[in-house]
């Protein structure tokens, strides 16, 4: 299986440096990877990097804990597609979600979908550790609603990351048609091929370079 095209190659420790900012791009294109994903902060530079390169250039809002106001997570959206992402993971209202305000959860990411629309896509992080099985469905079919185009399970910084099992789940429910990235966890080949299988069609790993080389 050729996995470089489901690979968004992931740096968003808080440490990052601009050596490895540098070094996560010069990979993602040798590798033909299909995205980098950093914090807002590394746009403009990945941006300059990755020009000319097939690589697209994502990152991620209201994160790592989904706690920040609408407002506050448009702005971010609308920020990194300024500066140059043309893909938005946004960390779903996961409070909101567990106290059934499905309401404002629909809000929340349709505010950062109509900052997208047609410049972006959108990835709602649904944090799947801290979500029952009925949450995670709620979860996918808000997303859908809203009009994003993926749903995501984990940032990489909760109690946990992505399973086979929430990946499945998550397809089941969004269908064929949504795109389901499975993050977390994700650091060798076995595992990225167990997501895929599971229905995922996209991967955000930090251990990109090891999962294709073995």
């Amino acid at each position: 299986m050729e996995l470089r095209a489901y690979i968004d190659h992931t740096v968003l420790k808080p440490e990052a440096t601009a050596e490895m900012i540098h070094k996560l791009c010069q990979e993602a294109a040798e590798q033909r990877f299909k995205a980098v994903c950093i914090n807002p902060g590394w746009v403009a530079l990945c941006k300059k990097l990755l020009t000319g390169t097939q690589v697209s250039v994502c990152t991620v809002v209201g994160f790592p804990l989904g706690a920040t106001t609408t407002a506050s997570k448009a702005f971010e959206a609308r920020e990194a597609i300024a500066t140059g992402a043309t893909e938005i993971d946004m960390v779903l209202a996961v409070g909101a979600l567990k106290s059934k305000d499905e309401a404002r959860v629909l809000e929340d990411i349709r505010a950062v979908v109509g900052e997208c629309r047609g410049r972006a896509l959108v990835k709602v992080i649904l944090e799947t550790c801290l979500l029952t099985r009925d949450e995670i469905v709620k979860a996918c079919q808000l997303s859908k609603k809203a009009g994003a185009d993926f749903v995501k399970t984990s940032t990489g910084f909760s109690s946990g990351g992505a399973t086979a099992e929430q990946v499945a789940l998550m397809r089941a429910t969004v269908g064929p048609d949504m795109g389901v990235k499975a993050s977390g966890g994700i650091r060798d080949r076995k595992i990225a091929e167990q997501m895929i299988g599971a229905g995922a069609n996209r991967l955000g790993t930090s251990a990109s370079i090891a999962i294709v080389t073995g």
